[in-house]
């Protein structure tokens, strides 16, 4: 938004257009995300107007009859801007701008205006930069769009503070640049994972549908300072910290992106390799809001992102969030284990790092041996990077005794000494 934004939020009309395969409830539903949308990107919604077709109209995305009832309520309302639920085509846009008068929008470009203003790494400007560019480009003709900030407003945000030309091979050029930056900064996020694989670090990764809670159970679960508020992504860049499990093992936690209905392909293309870390985790603590009507269809959602990020086989944990706000009608929904939860209950975060460290174990390997006294530096190592369950010195045999769960292939463990499954 602009530095005027702050002050004087942009005022906009909303509209949807309701096809046959989407049922009165999920129209509902979208339309409210979309409300939600525009408020985290702080501006306010003077009216909404919807319409059921078979099809969208190819020129103007509603039928005449429907555009003319717009056109007069924009003229009545004198809005800033109207925002479709949909992604528009360029046509569509240029046509609806003729006919209204007045700055028109879509979904997919409001998300993009969200992203530019929370994007705060290097890594996640770039990103957004990319993604926008890449909605911009087949939007030139005739629109006089301007690449830098001078428009402001909702969807009307620059990628960055650049000063580029709507010209296409300029843009192209900027592509081609932005793609090389990431080459390098994606390089090093994966020697970070490699190191961090290396050390034998257990890595968690926070999922959900945004706004699900995830960055205030970050917060909670790793005593950090992640940025937290009621709205649609809050958090954007991934953070990652480490975690304290009941028997003291340290486990490394990531904070990841929201997921959302219907997110645009060129965030999703330009975000993937932030949600690798959710790919590269040993177990995924799946986030979901129980206060929302829509938390189902939330979870169908997230599935299908980690489908397509060939993370779903990956062992989850399903956590149900809120439950000080639950609706009376919630049931959960799924095959993973679970646990119900309020962020902000401590009993509850007990409860769930009880359960998060059941999870690890599953995922790691038991072990049982005997050390002398003087392997003191082993015996330190072992209780900070395993989950020990038993320590005790036998004084017969004058060495410690220890037993507990690592992770398999641990270069702390000698192999000959770990046990088998069937011997506990």
């Amino acid at each position: 938004m602009s530095d005027l934004s702050k002050t004087q939020p942009e005022q906009a009309i909303v509209v949807g257009c309701q096809l046959p395969f989407v049922s009165d409830e999920q129209f509902y539903y979208s339309l409210e995300e979309l409300k939600s949308l525009i408020k985290t990107a702080q501006g306010s919604v003077l009216a909404d107007i919807s319409q059921k077709r078979d099809r969208l109209h190819p020129a103007t995305c509603i039928g005449k009859g429907k555009l003319e009832e717009l056109k007069s309520l924009t003229e009545e309302l004198e809005p800033d801007v109207v925002i479709f639920n949909g992604e528009l085509s360029p046509s569509q846009i240029r046509n609806l701008q003729k006919e209204l008068e007045i700055k028109v929008i879509d979904r997919t470009q409001l998300i993009l205006d969200i992203f530019a203003q929370r994007a705060q790494t290097r890594e996640g400007k770039l990103q957004v930069e990319l993604a926008q560019l890449d909605y911009l480009l087949p939007r030139l003709s005739g629109q006089g769009i301007h690449l830098s900030r001078q428009g402001g407003g909702i969807g009307a945000r620059g990628p960055g503070e650049t000063q580029l030309e709507t010209d296409r091979r300029h843009i192209n050029k900027r592509m081609v640049e932005i793609k090389q930056q990431l080459k390098t900064v994606i390089s090093h996020r994966a020697r970070y994972r490699e190191r961090r694989k290396r050390n034998q670090a257990f890595q968690i990764a926070l999922v959900g549908y945004t706004n699900a809670g995830k960055s205030t159970l970050f917060n909670r679960l790793t005593e950090s300072d992640s940025f937290e508020e009621n709205l649609l992504f809050a958090t954007l860049d991934p953070m990652t910290r480490k975690m304290g499990l009941p028997s003291g093992y340290q486990a490394l936690l990531t904070d990841t992106v929201g997921f959302i209905q219907d997110l645009p392909t060129t965030l999703v293309a330009a975000f993937r390799s932030t949600l690798e870390e959710a790919k590269e985790a040993d177990l995924i603590l799946h986030v979901v809001d129980t206060s929302s009507e829509d938390s189902i269809n939330h979870e169908k959602t997230v599935f299908k992102l980690l489908e397509e990020l060939e993370a779903s086989s990956i062992p989850r944990l399903t956590i149900y969030n809120k439950k000080d706000k639950i609706l009376p009608e919630f049931t959960p929904n799924t095959a993973d284990p679970y646990i119900v939860i309020s962020a902000l209950n401590k009993q509850d975060l007990d409860d769930l790092k009880m359960k998060i460290e059941e999870q690890v174990k599953n995922e790691m390997v038991p072990y049982s041996m005997e050390l002398p006294p003087d392997e003191g530096r082993l015996i330190s190592q072992l209780k900070r990077d395993t989950i020990v369950q038993s320590f005790s010195f036998n004084e017969e045999k004058e060495a410690y005794e220890i037993s507990g769960y690592a992770q398999e292939g641990d270069s702390k463990l000698p192999s000959k000494e770990l046990a088998d499954e069937d011997e506990w």
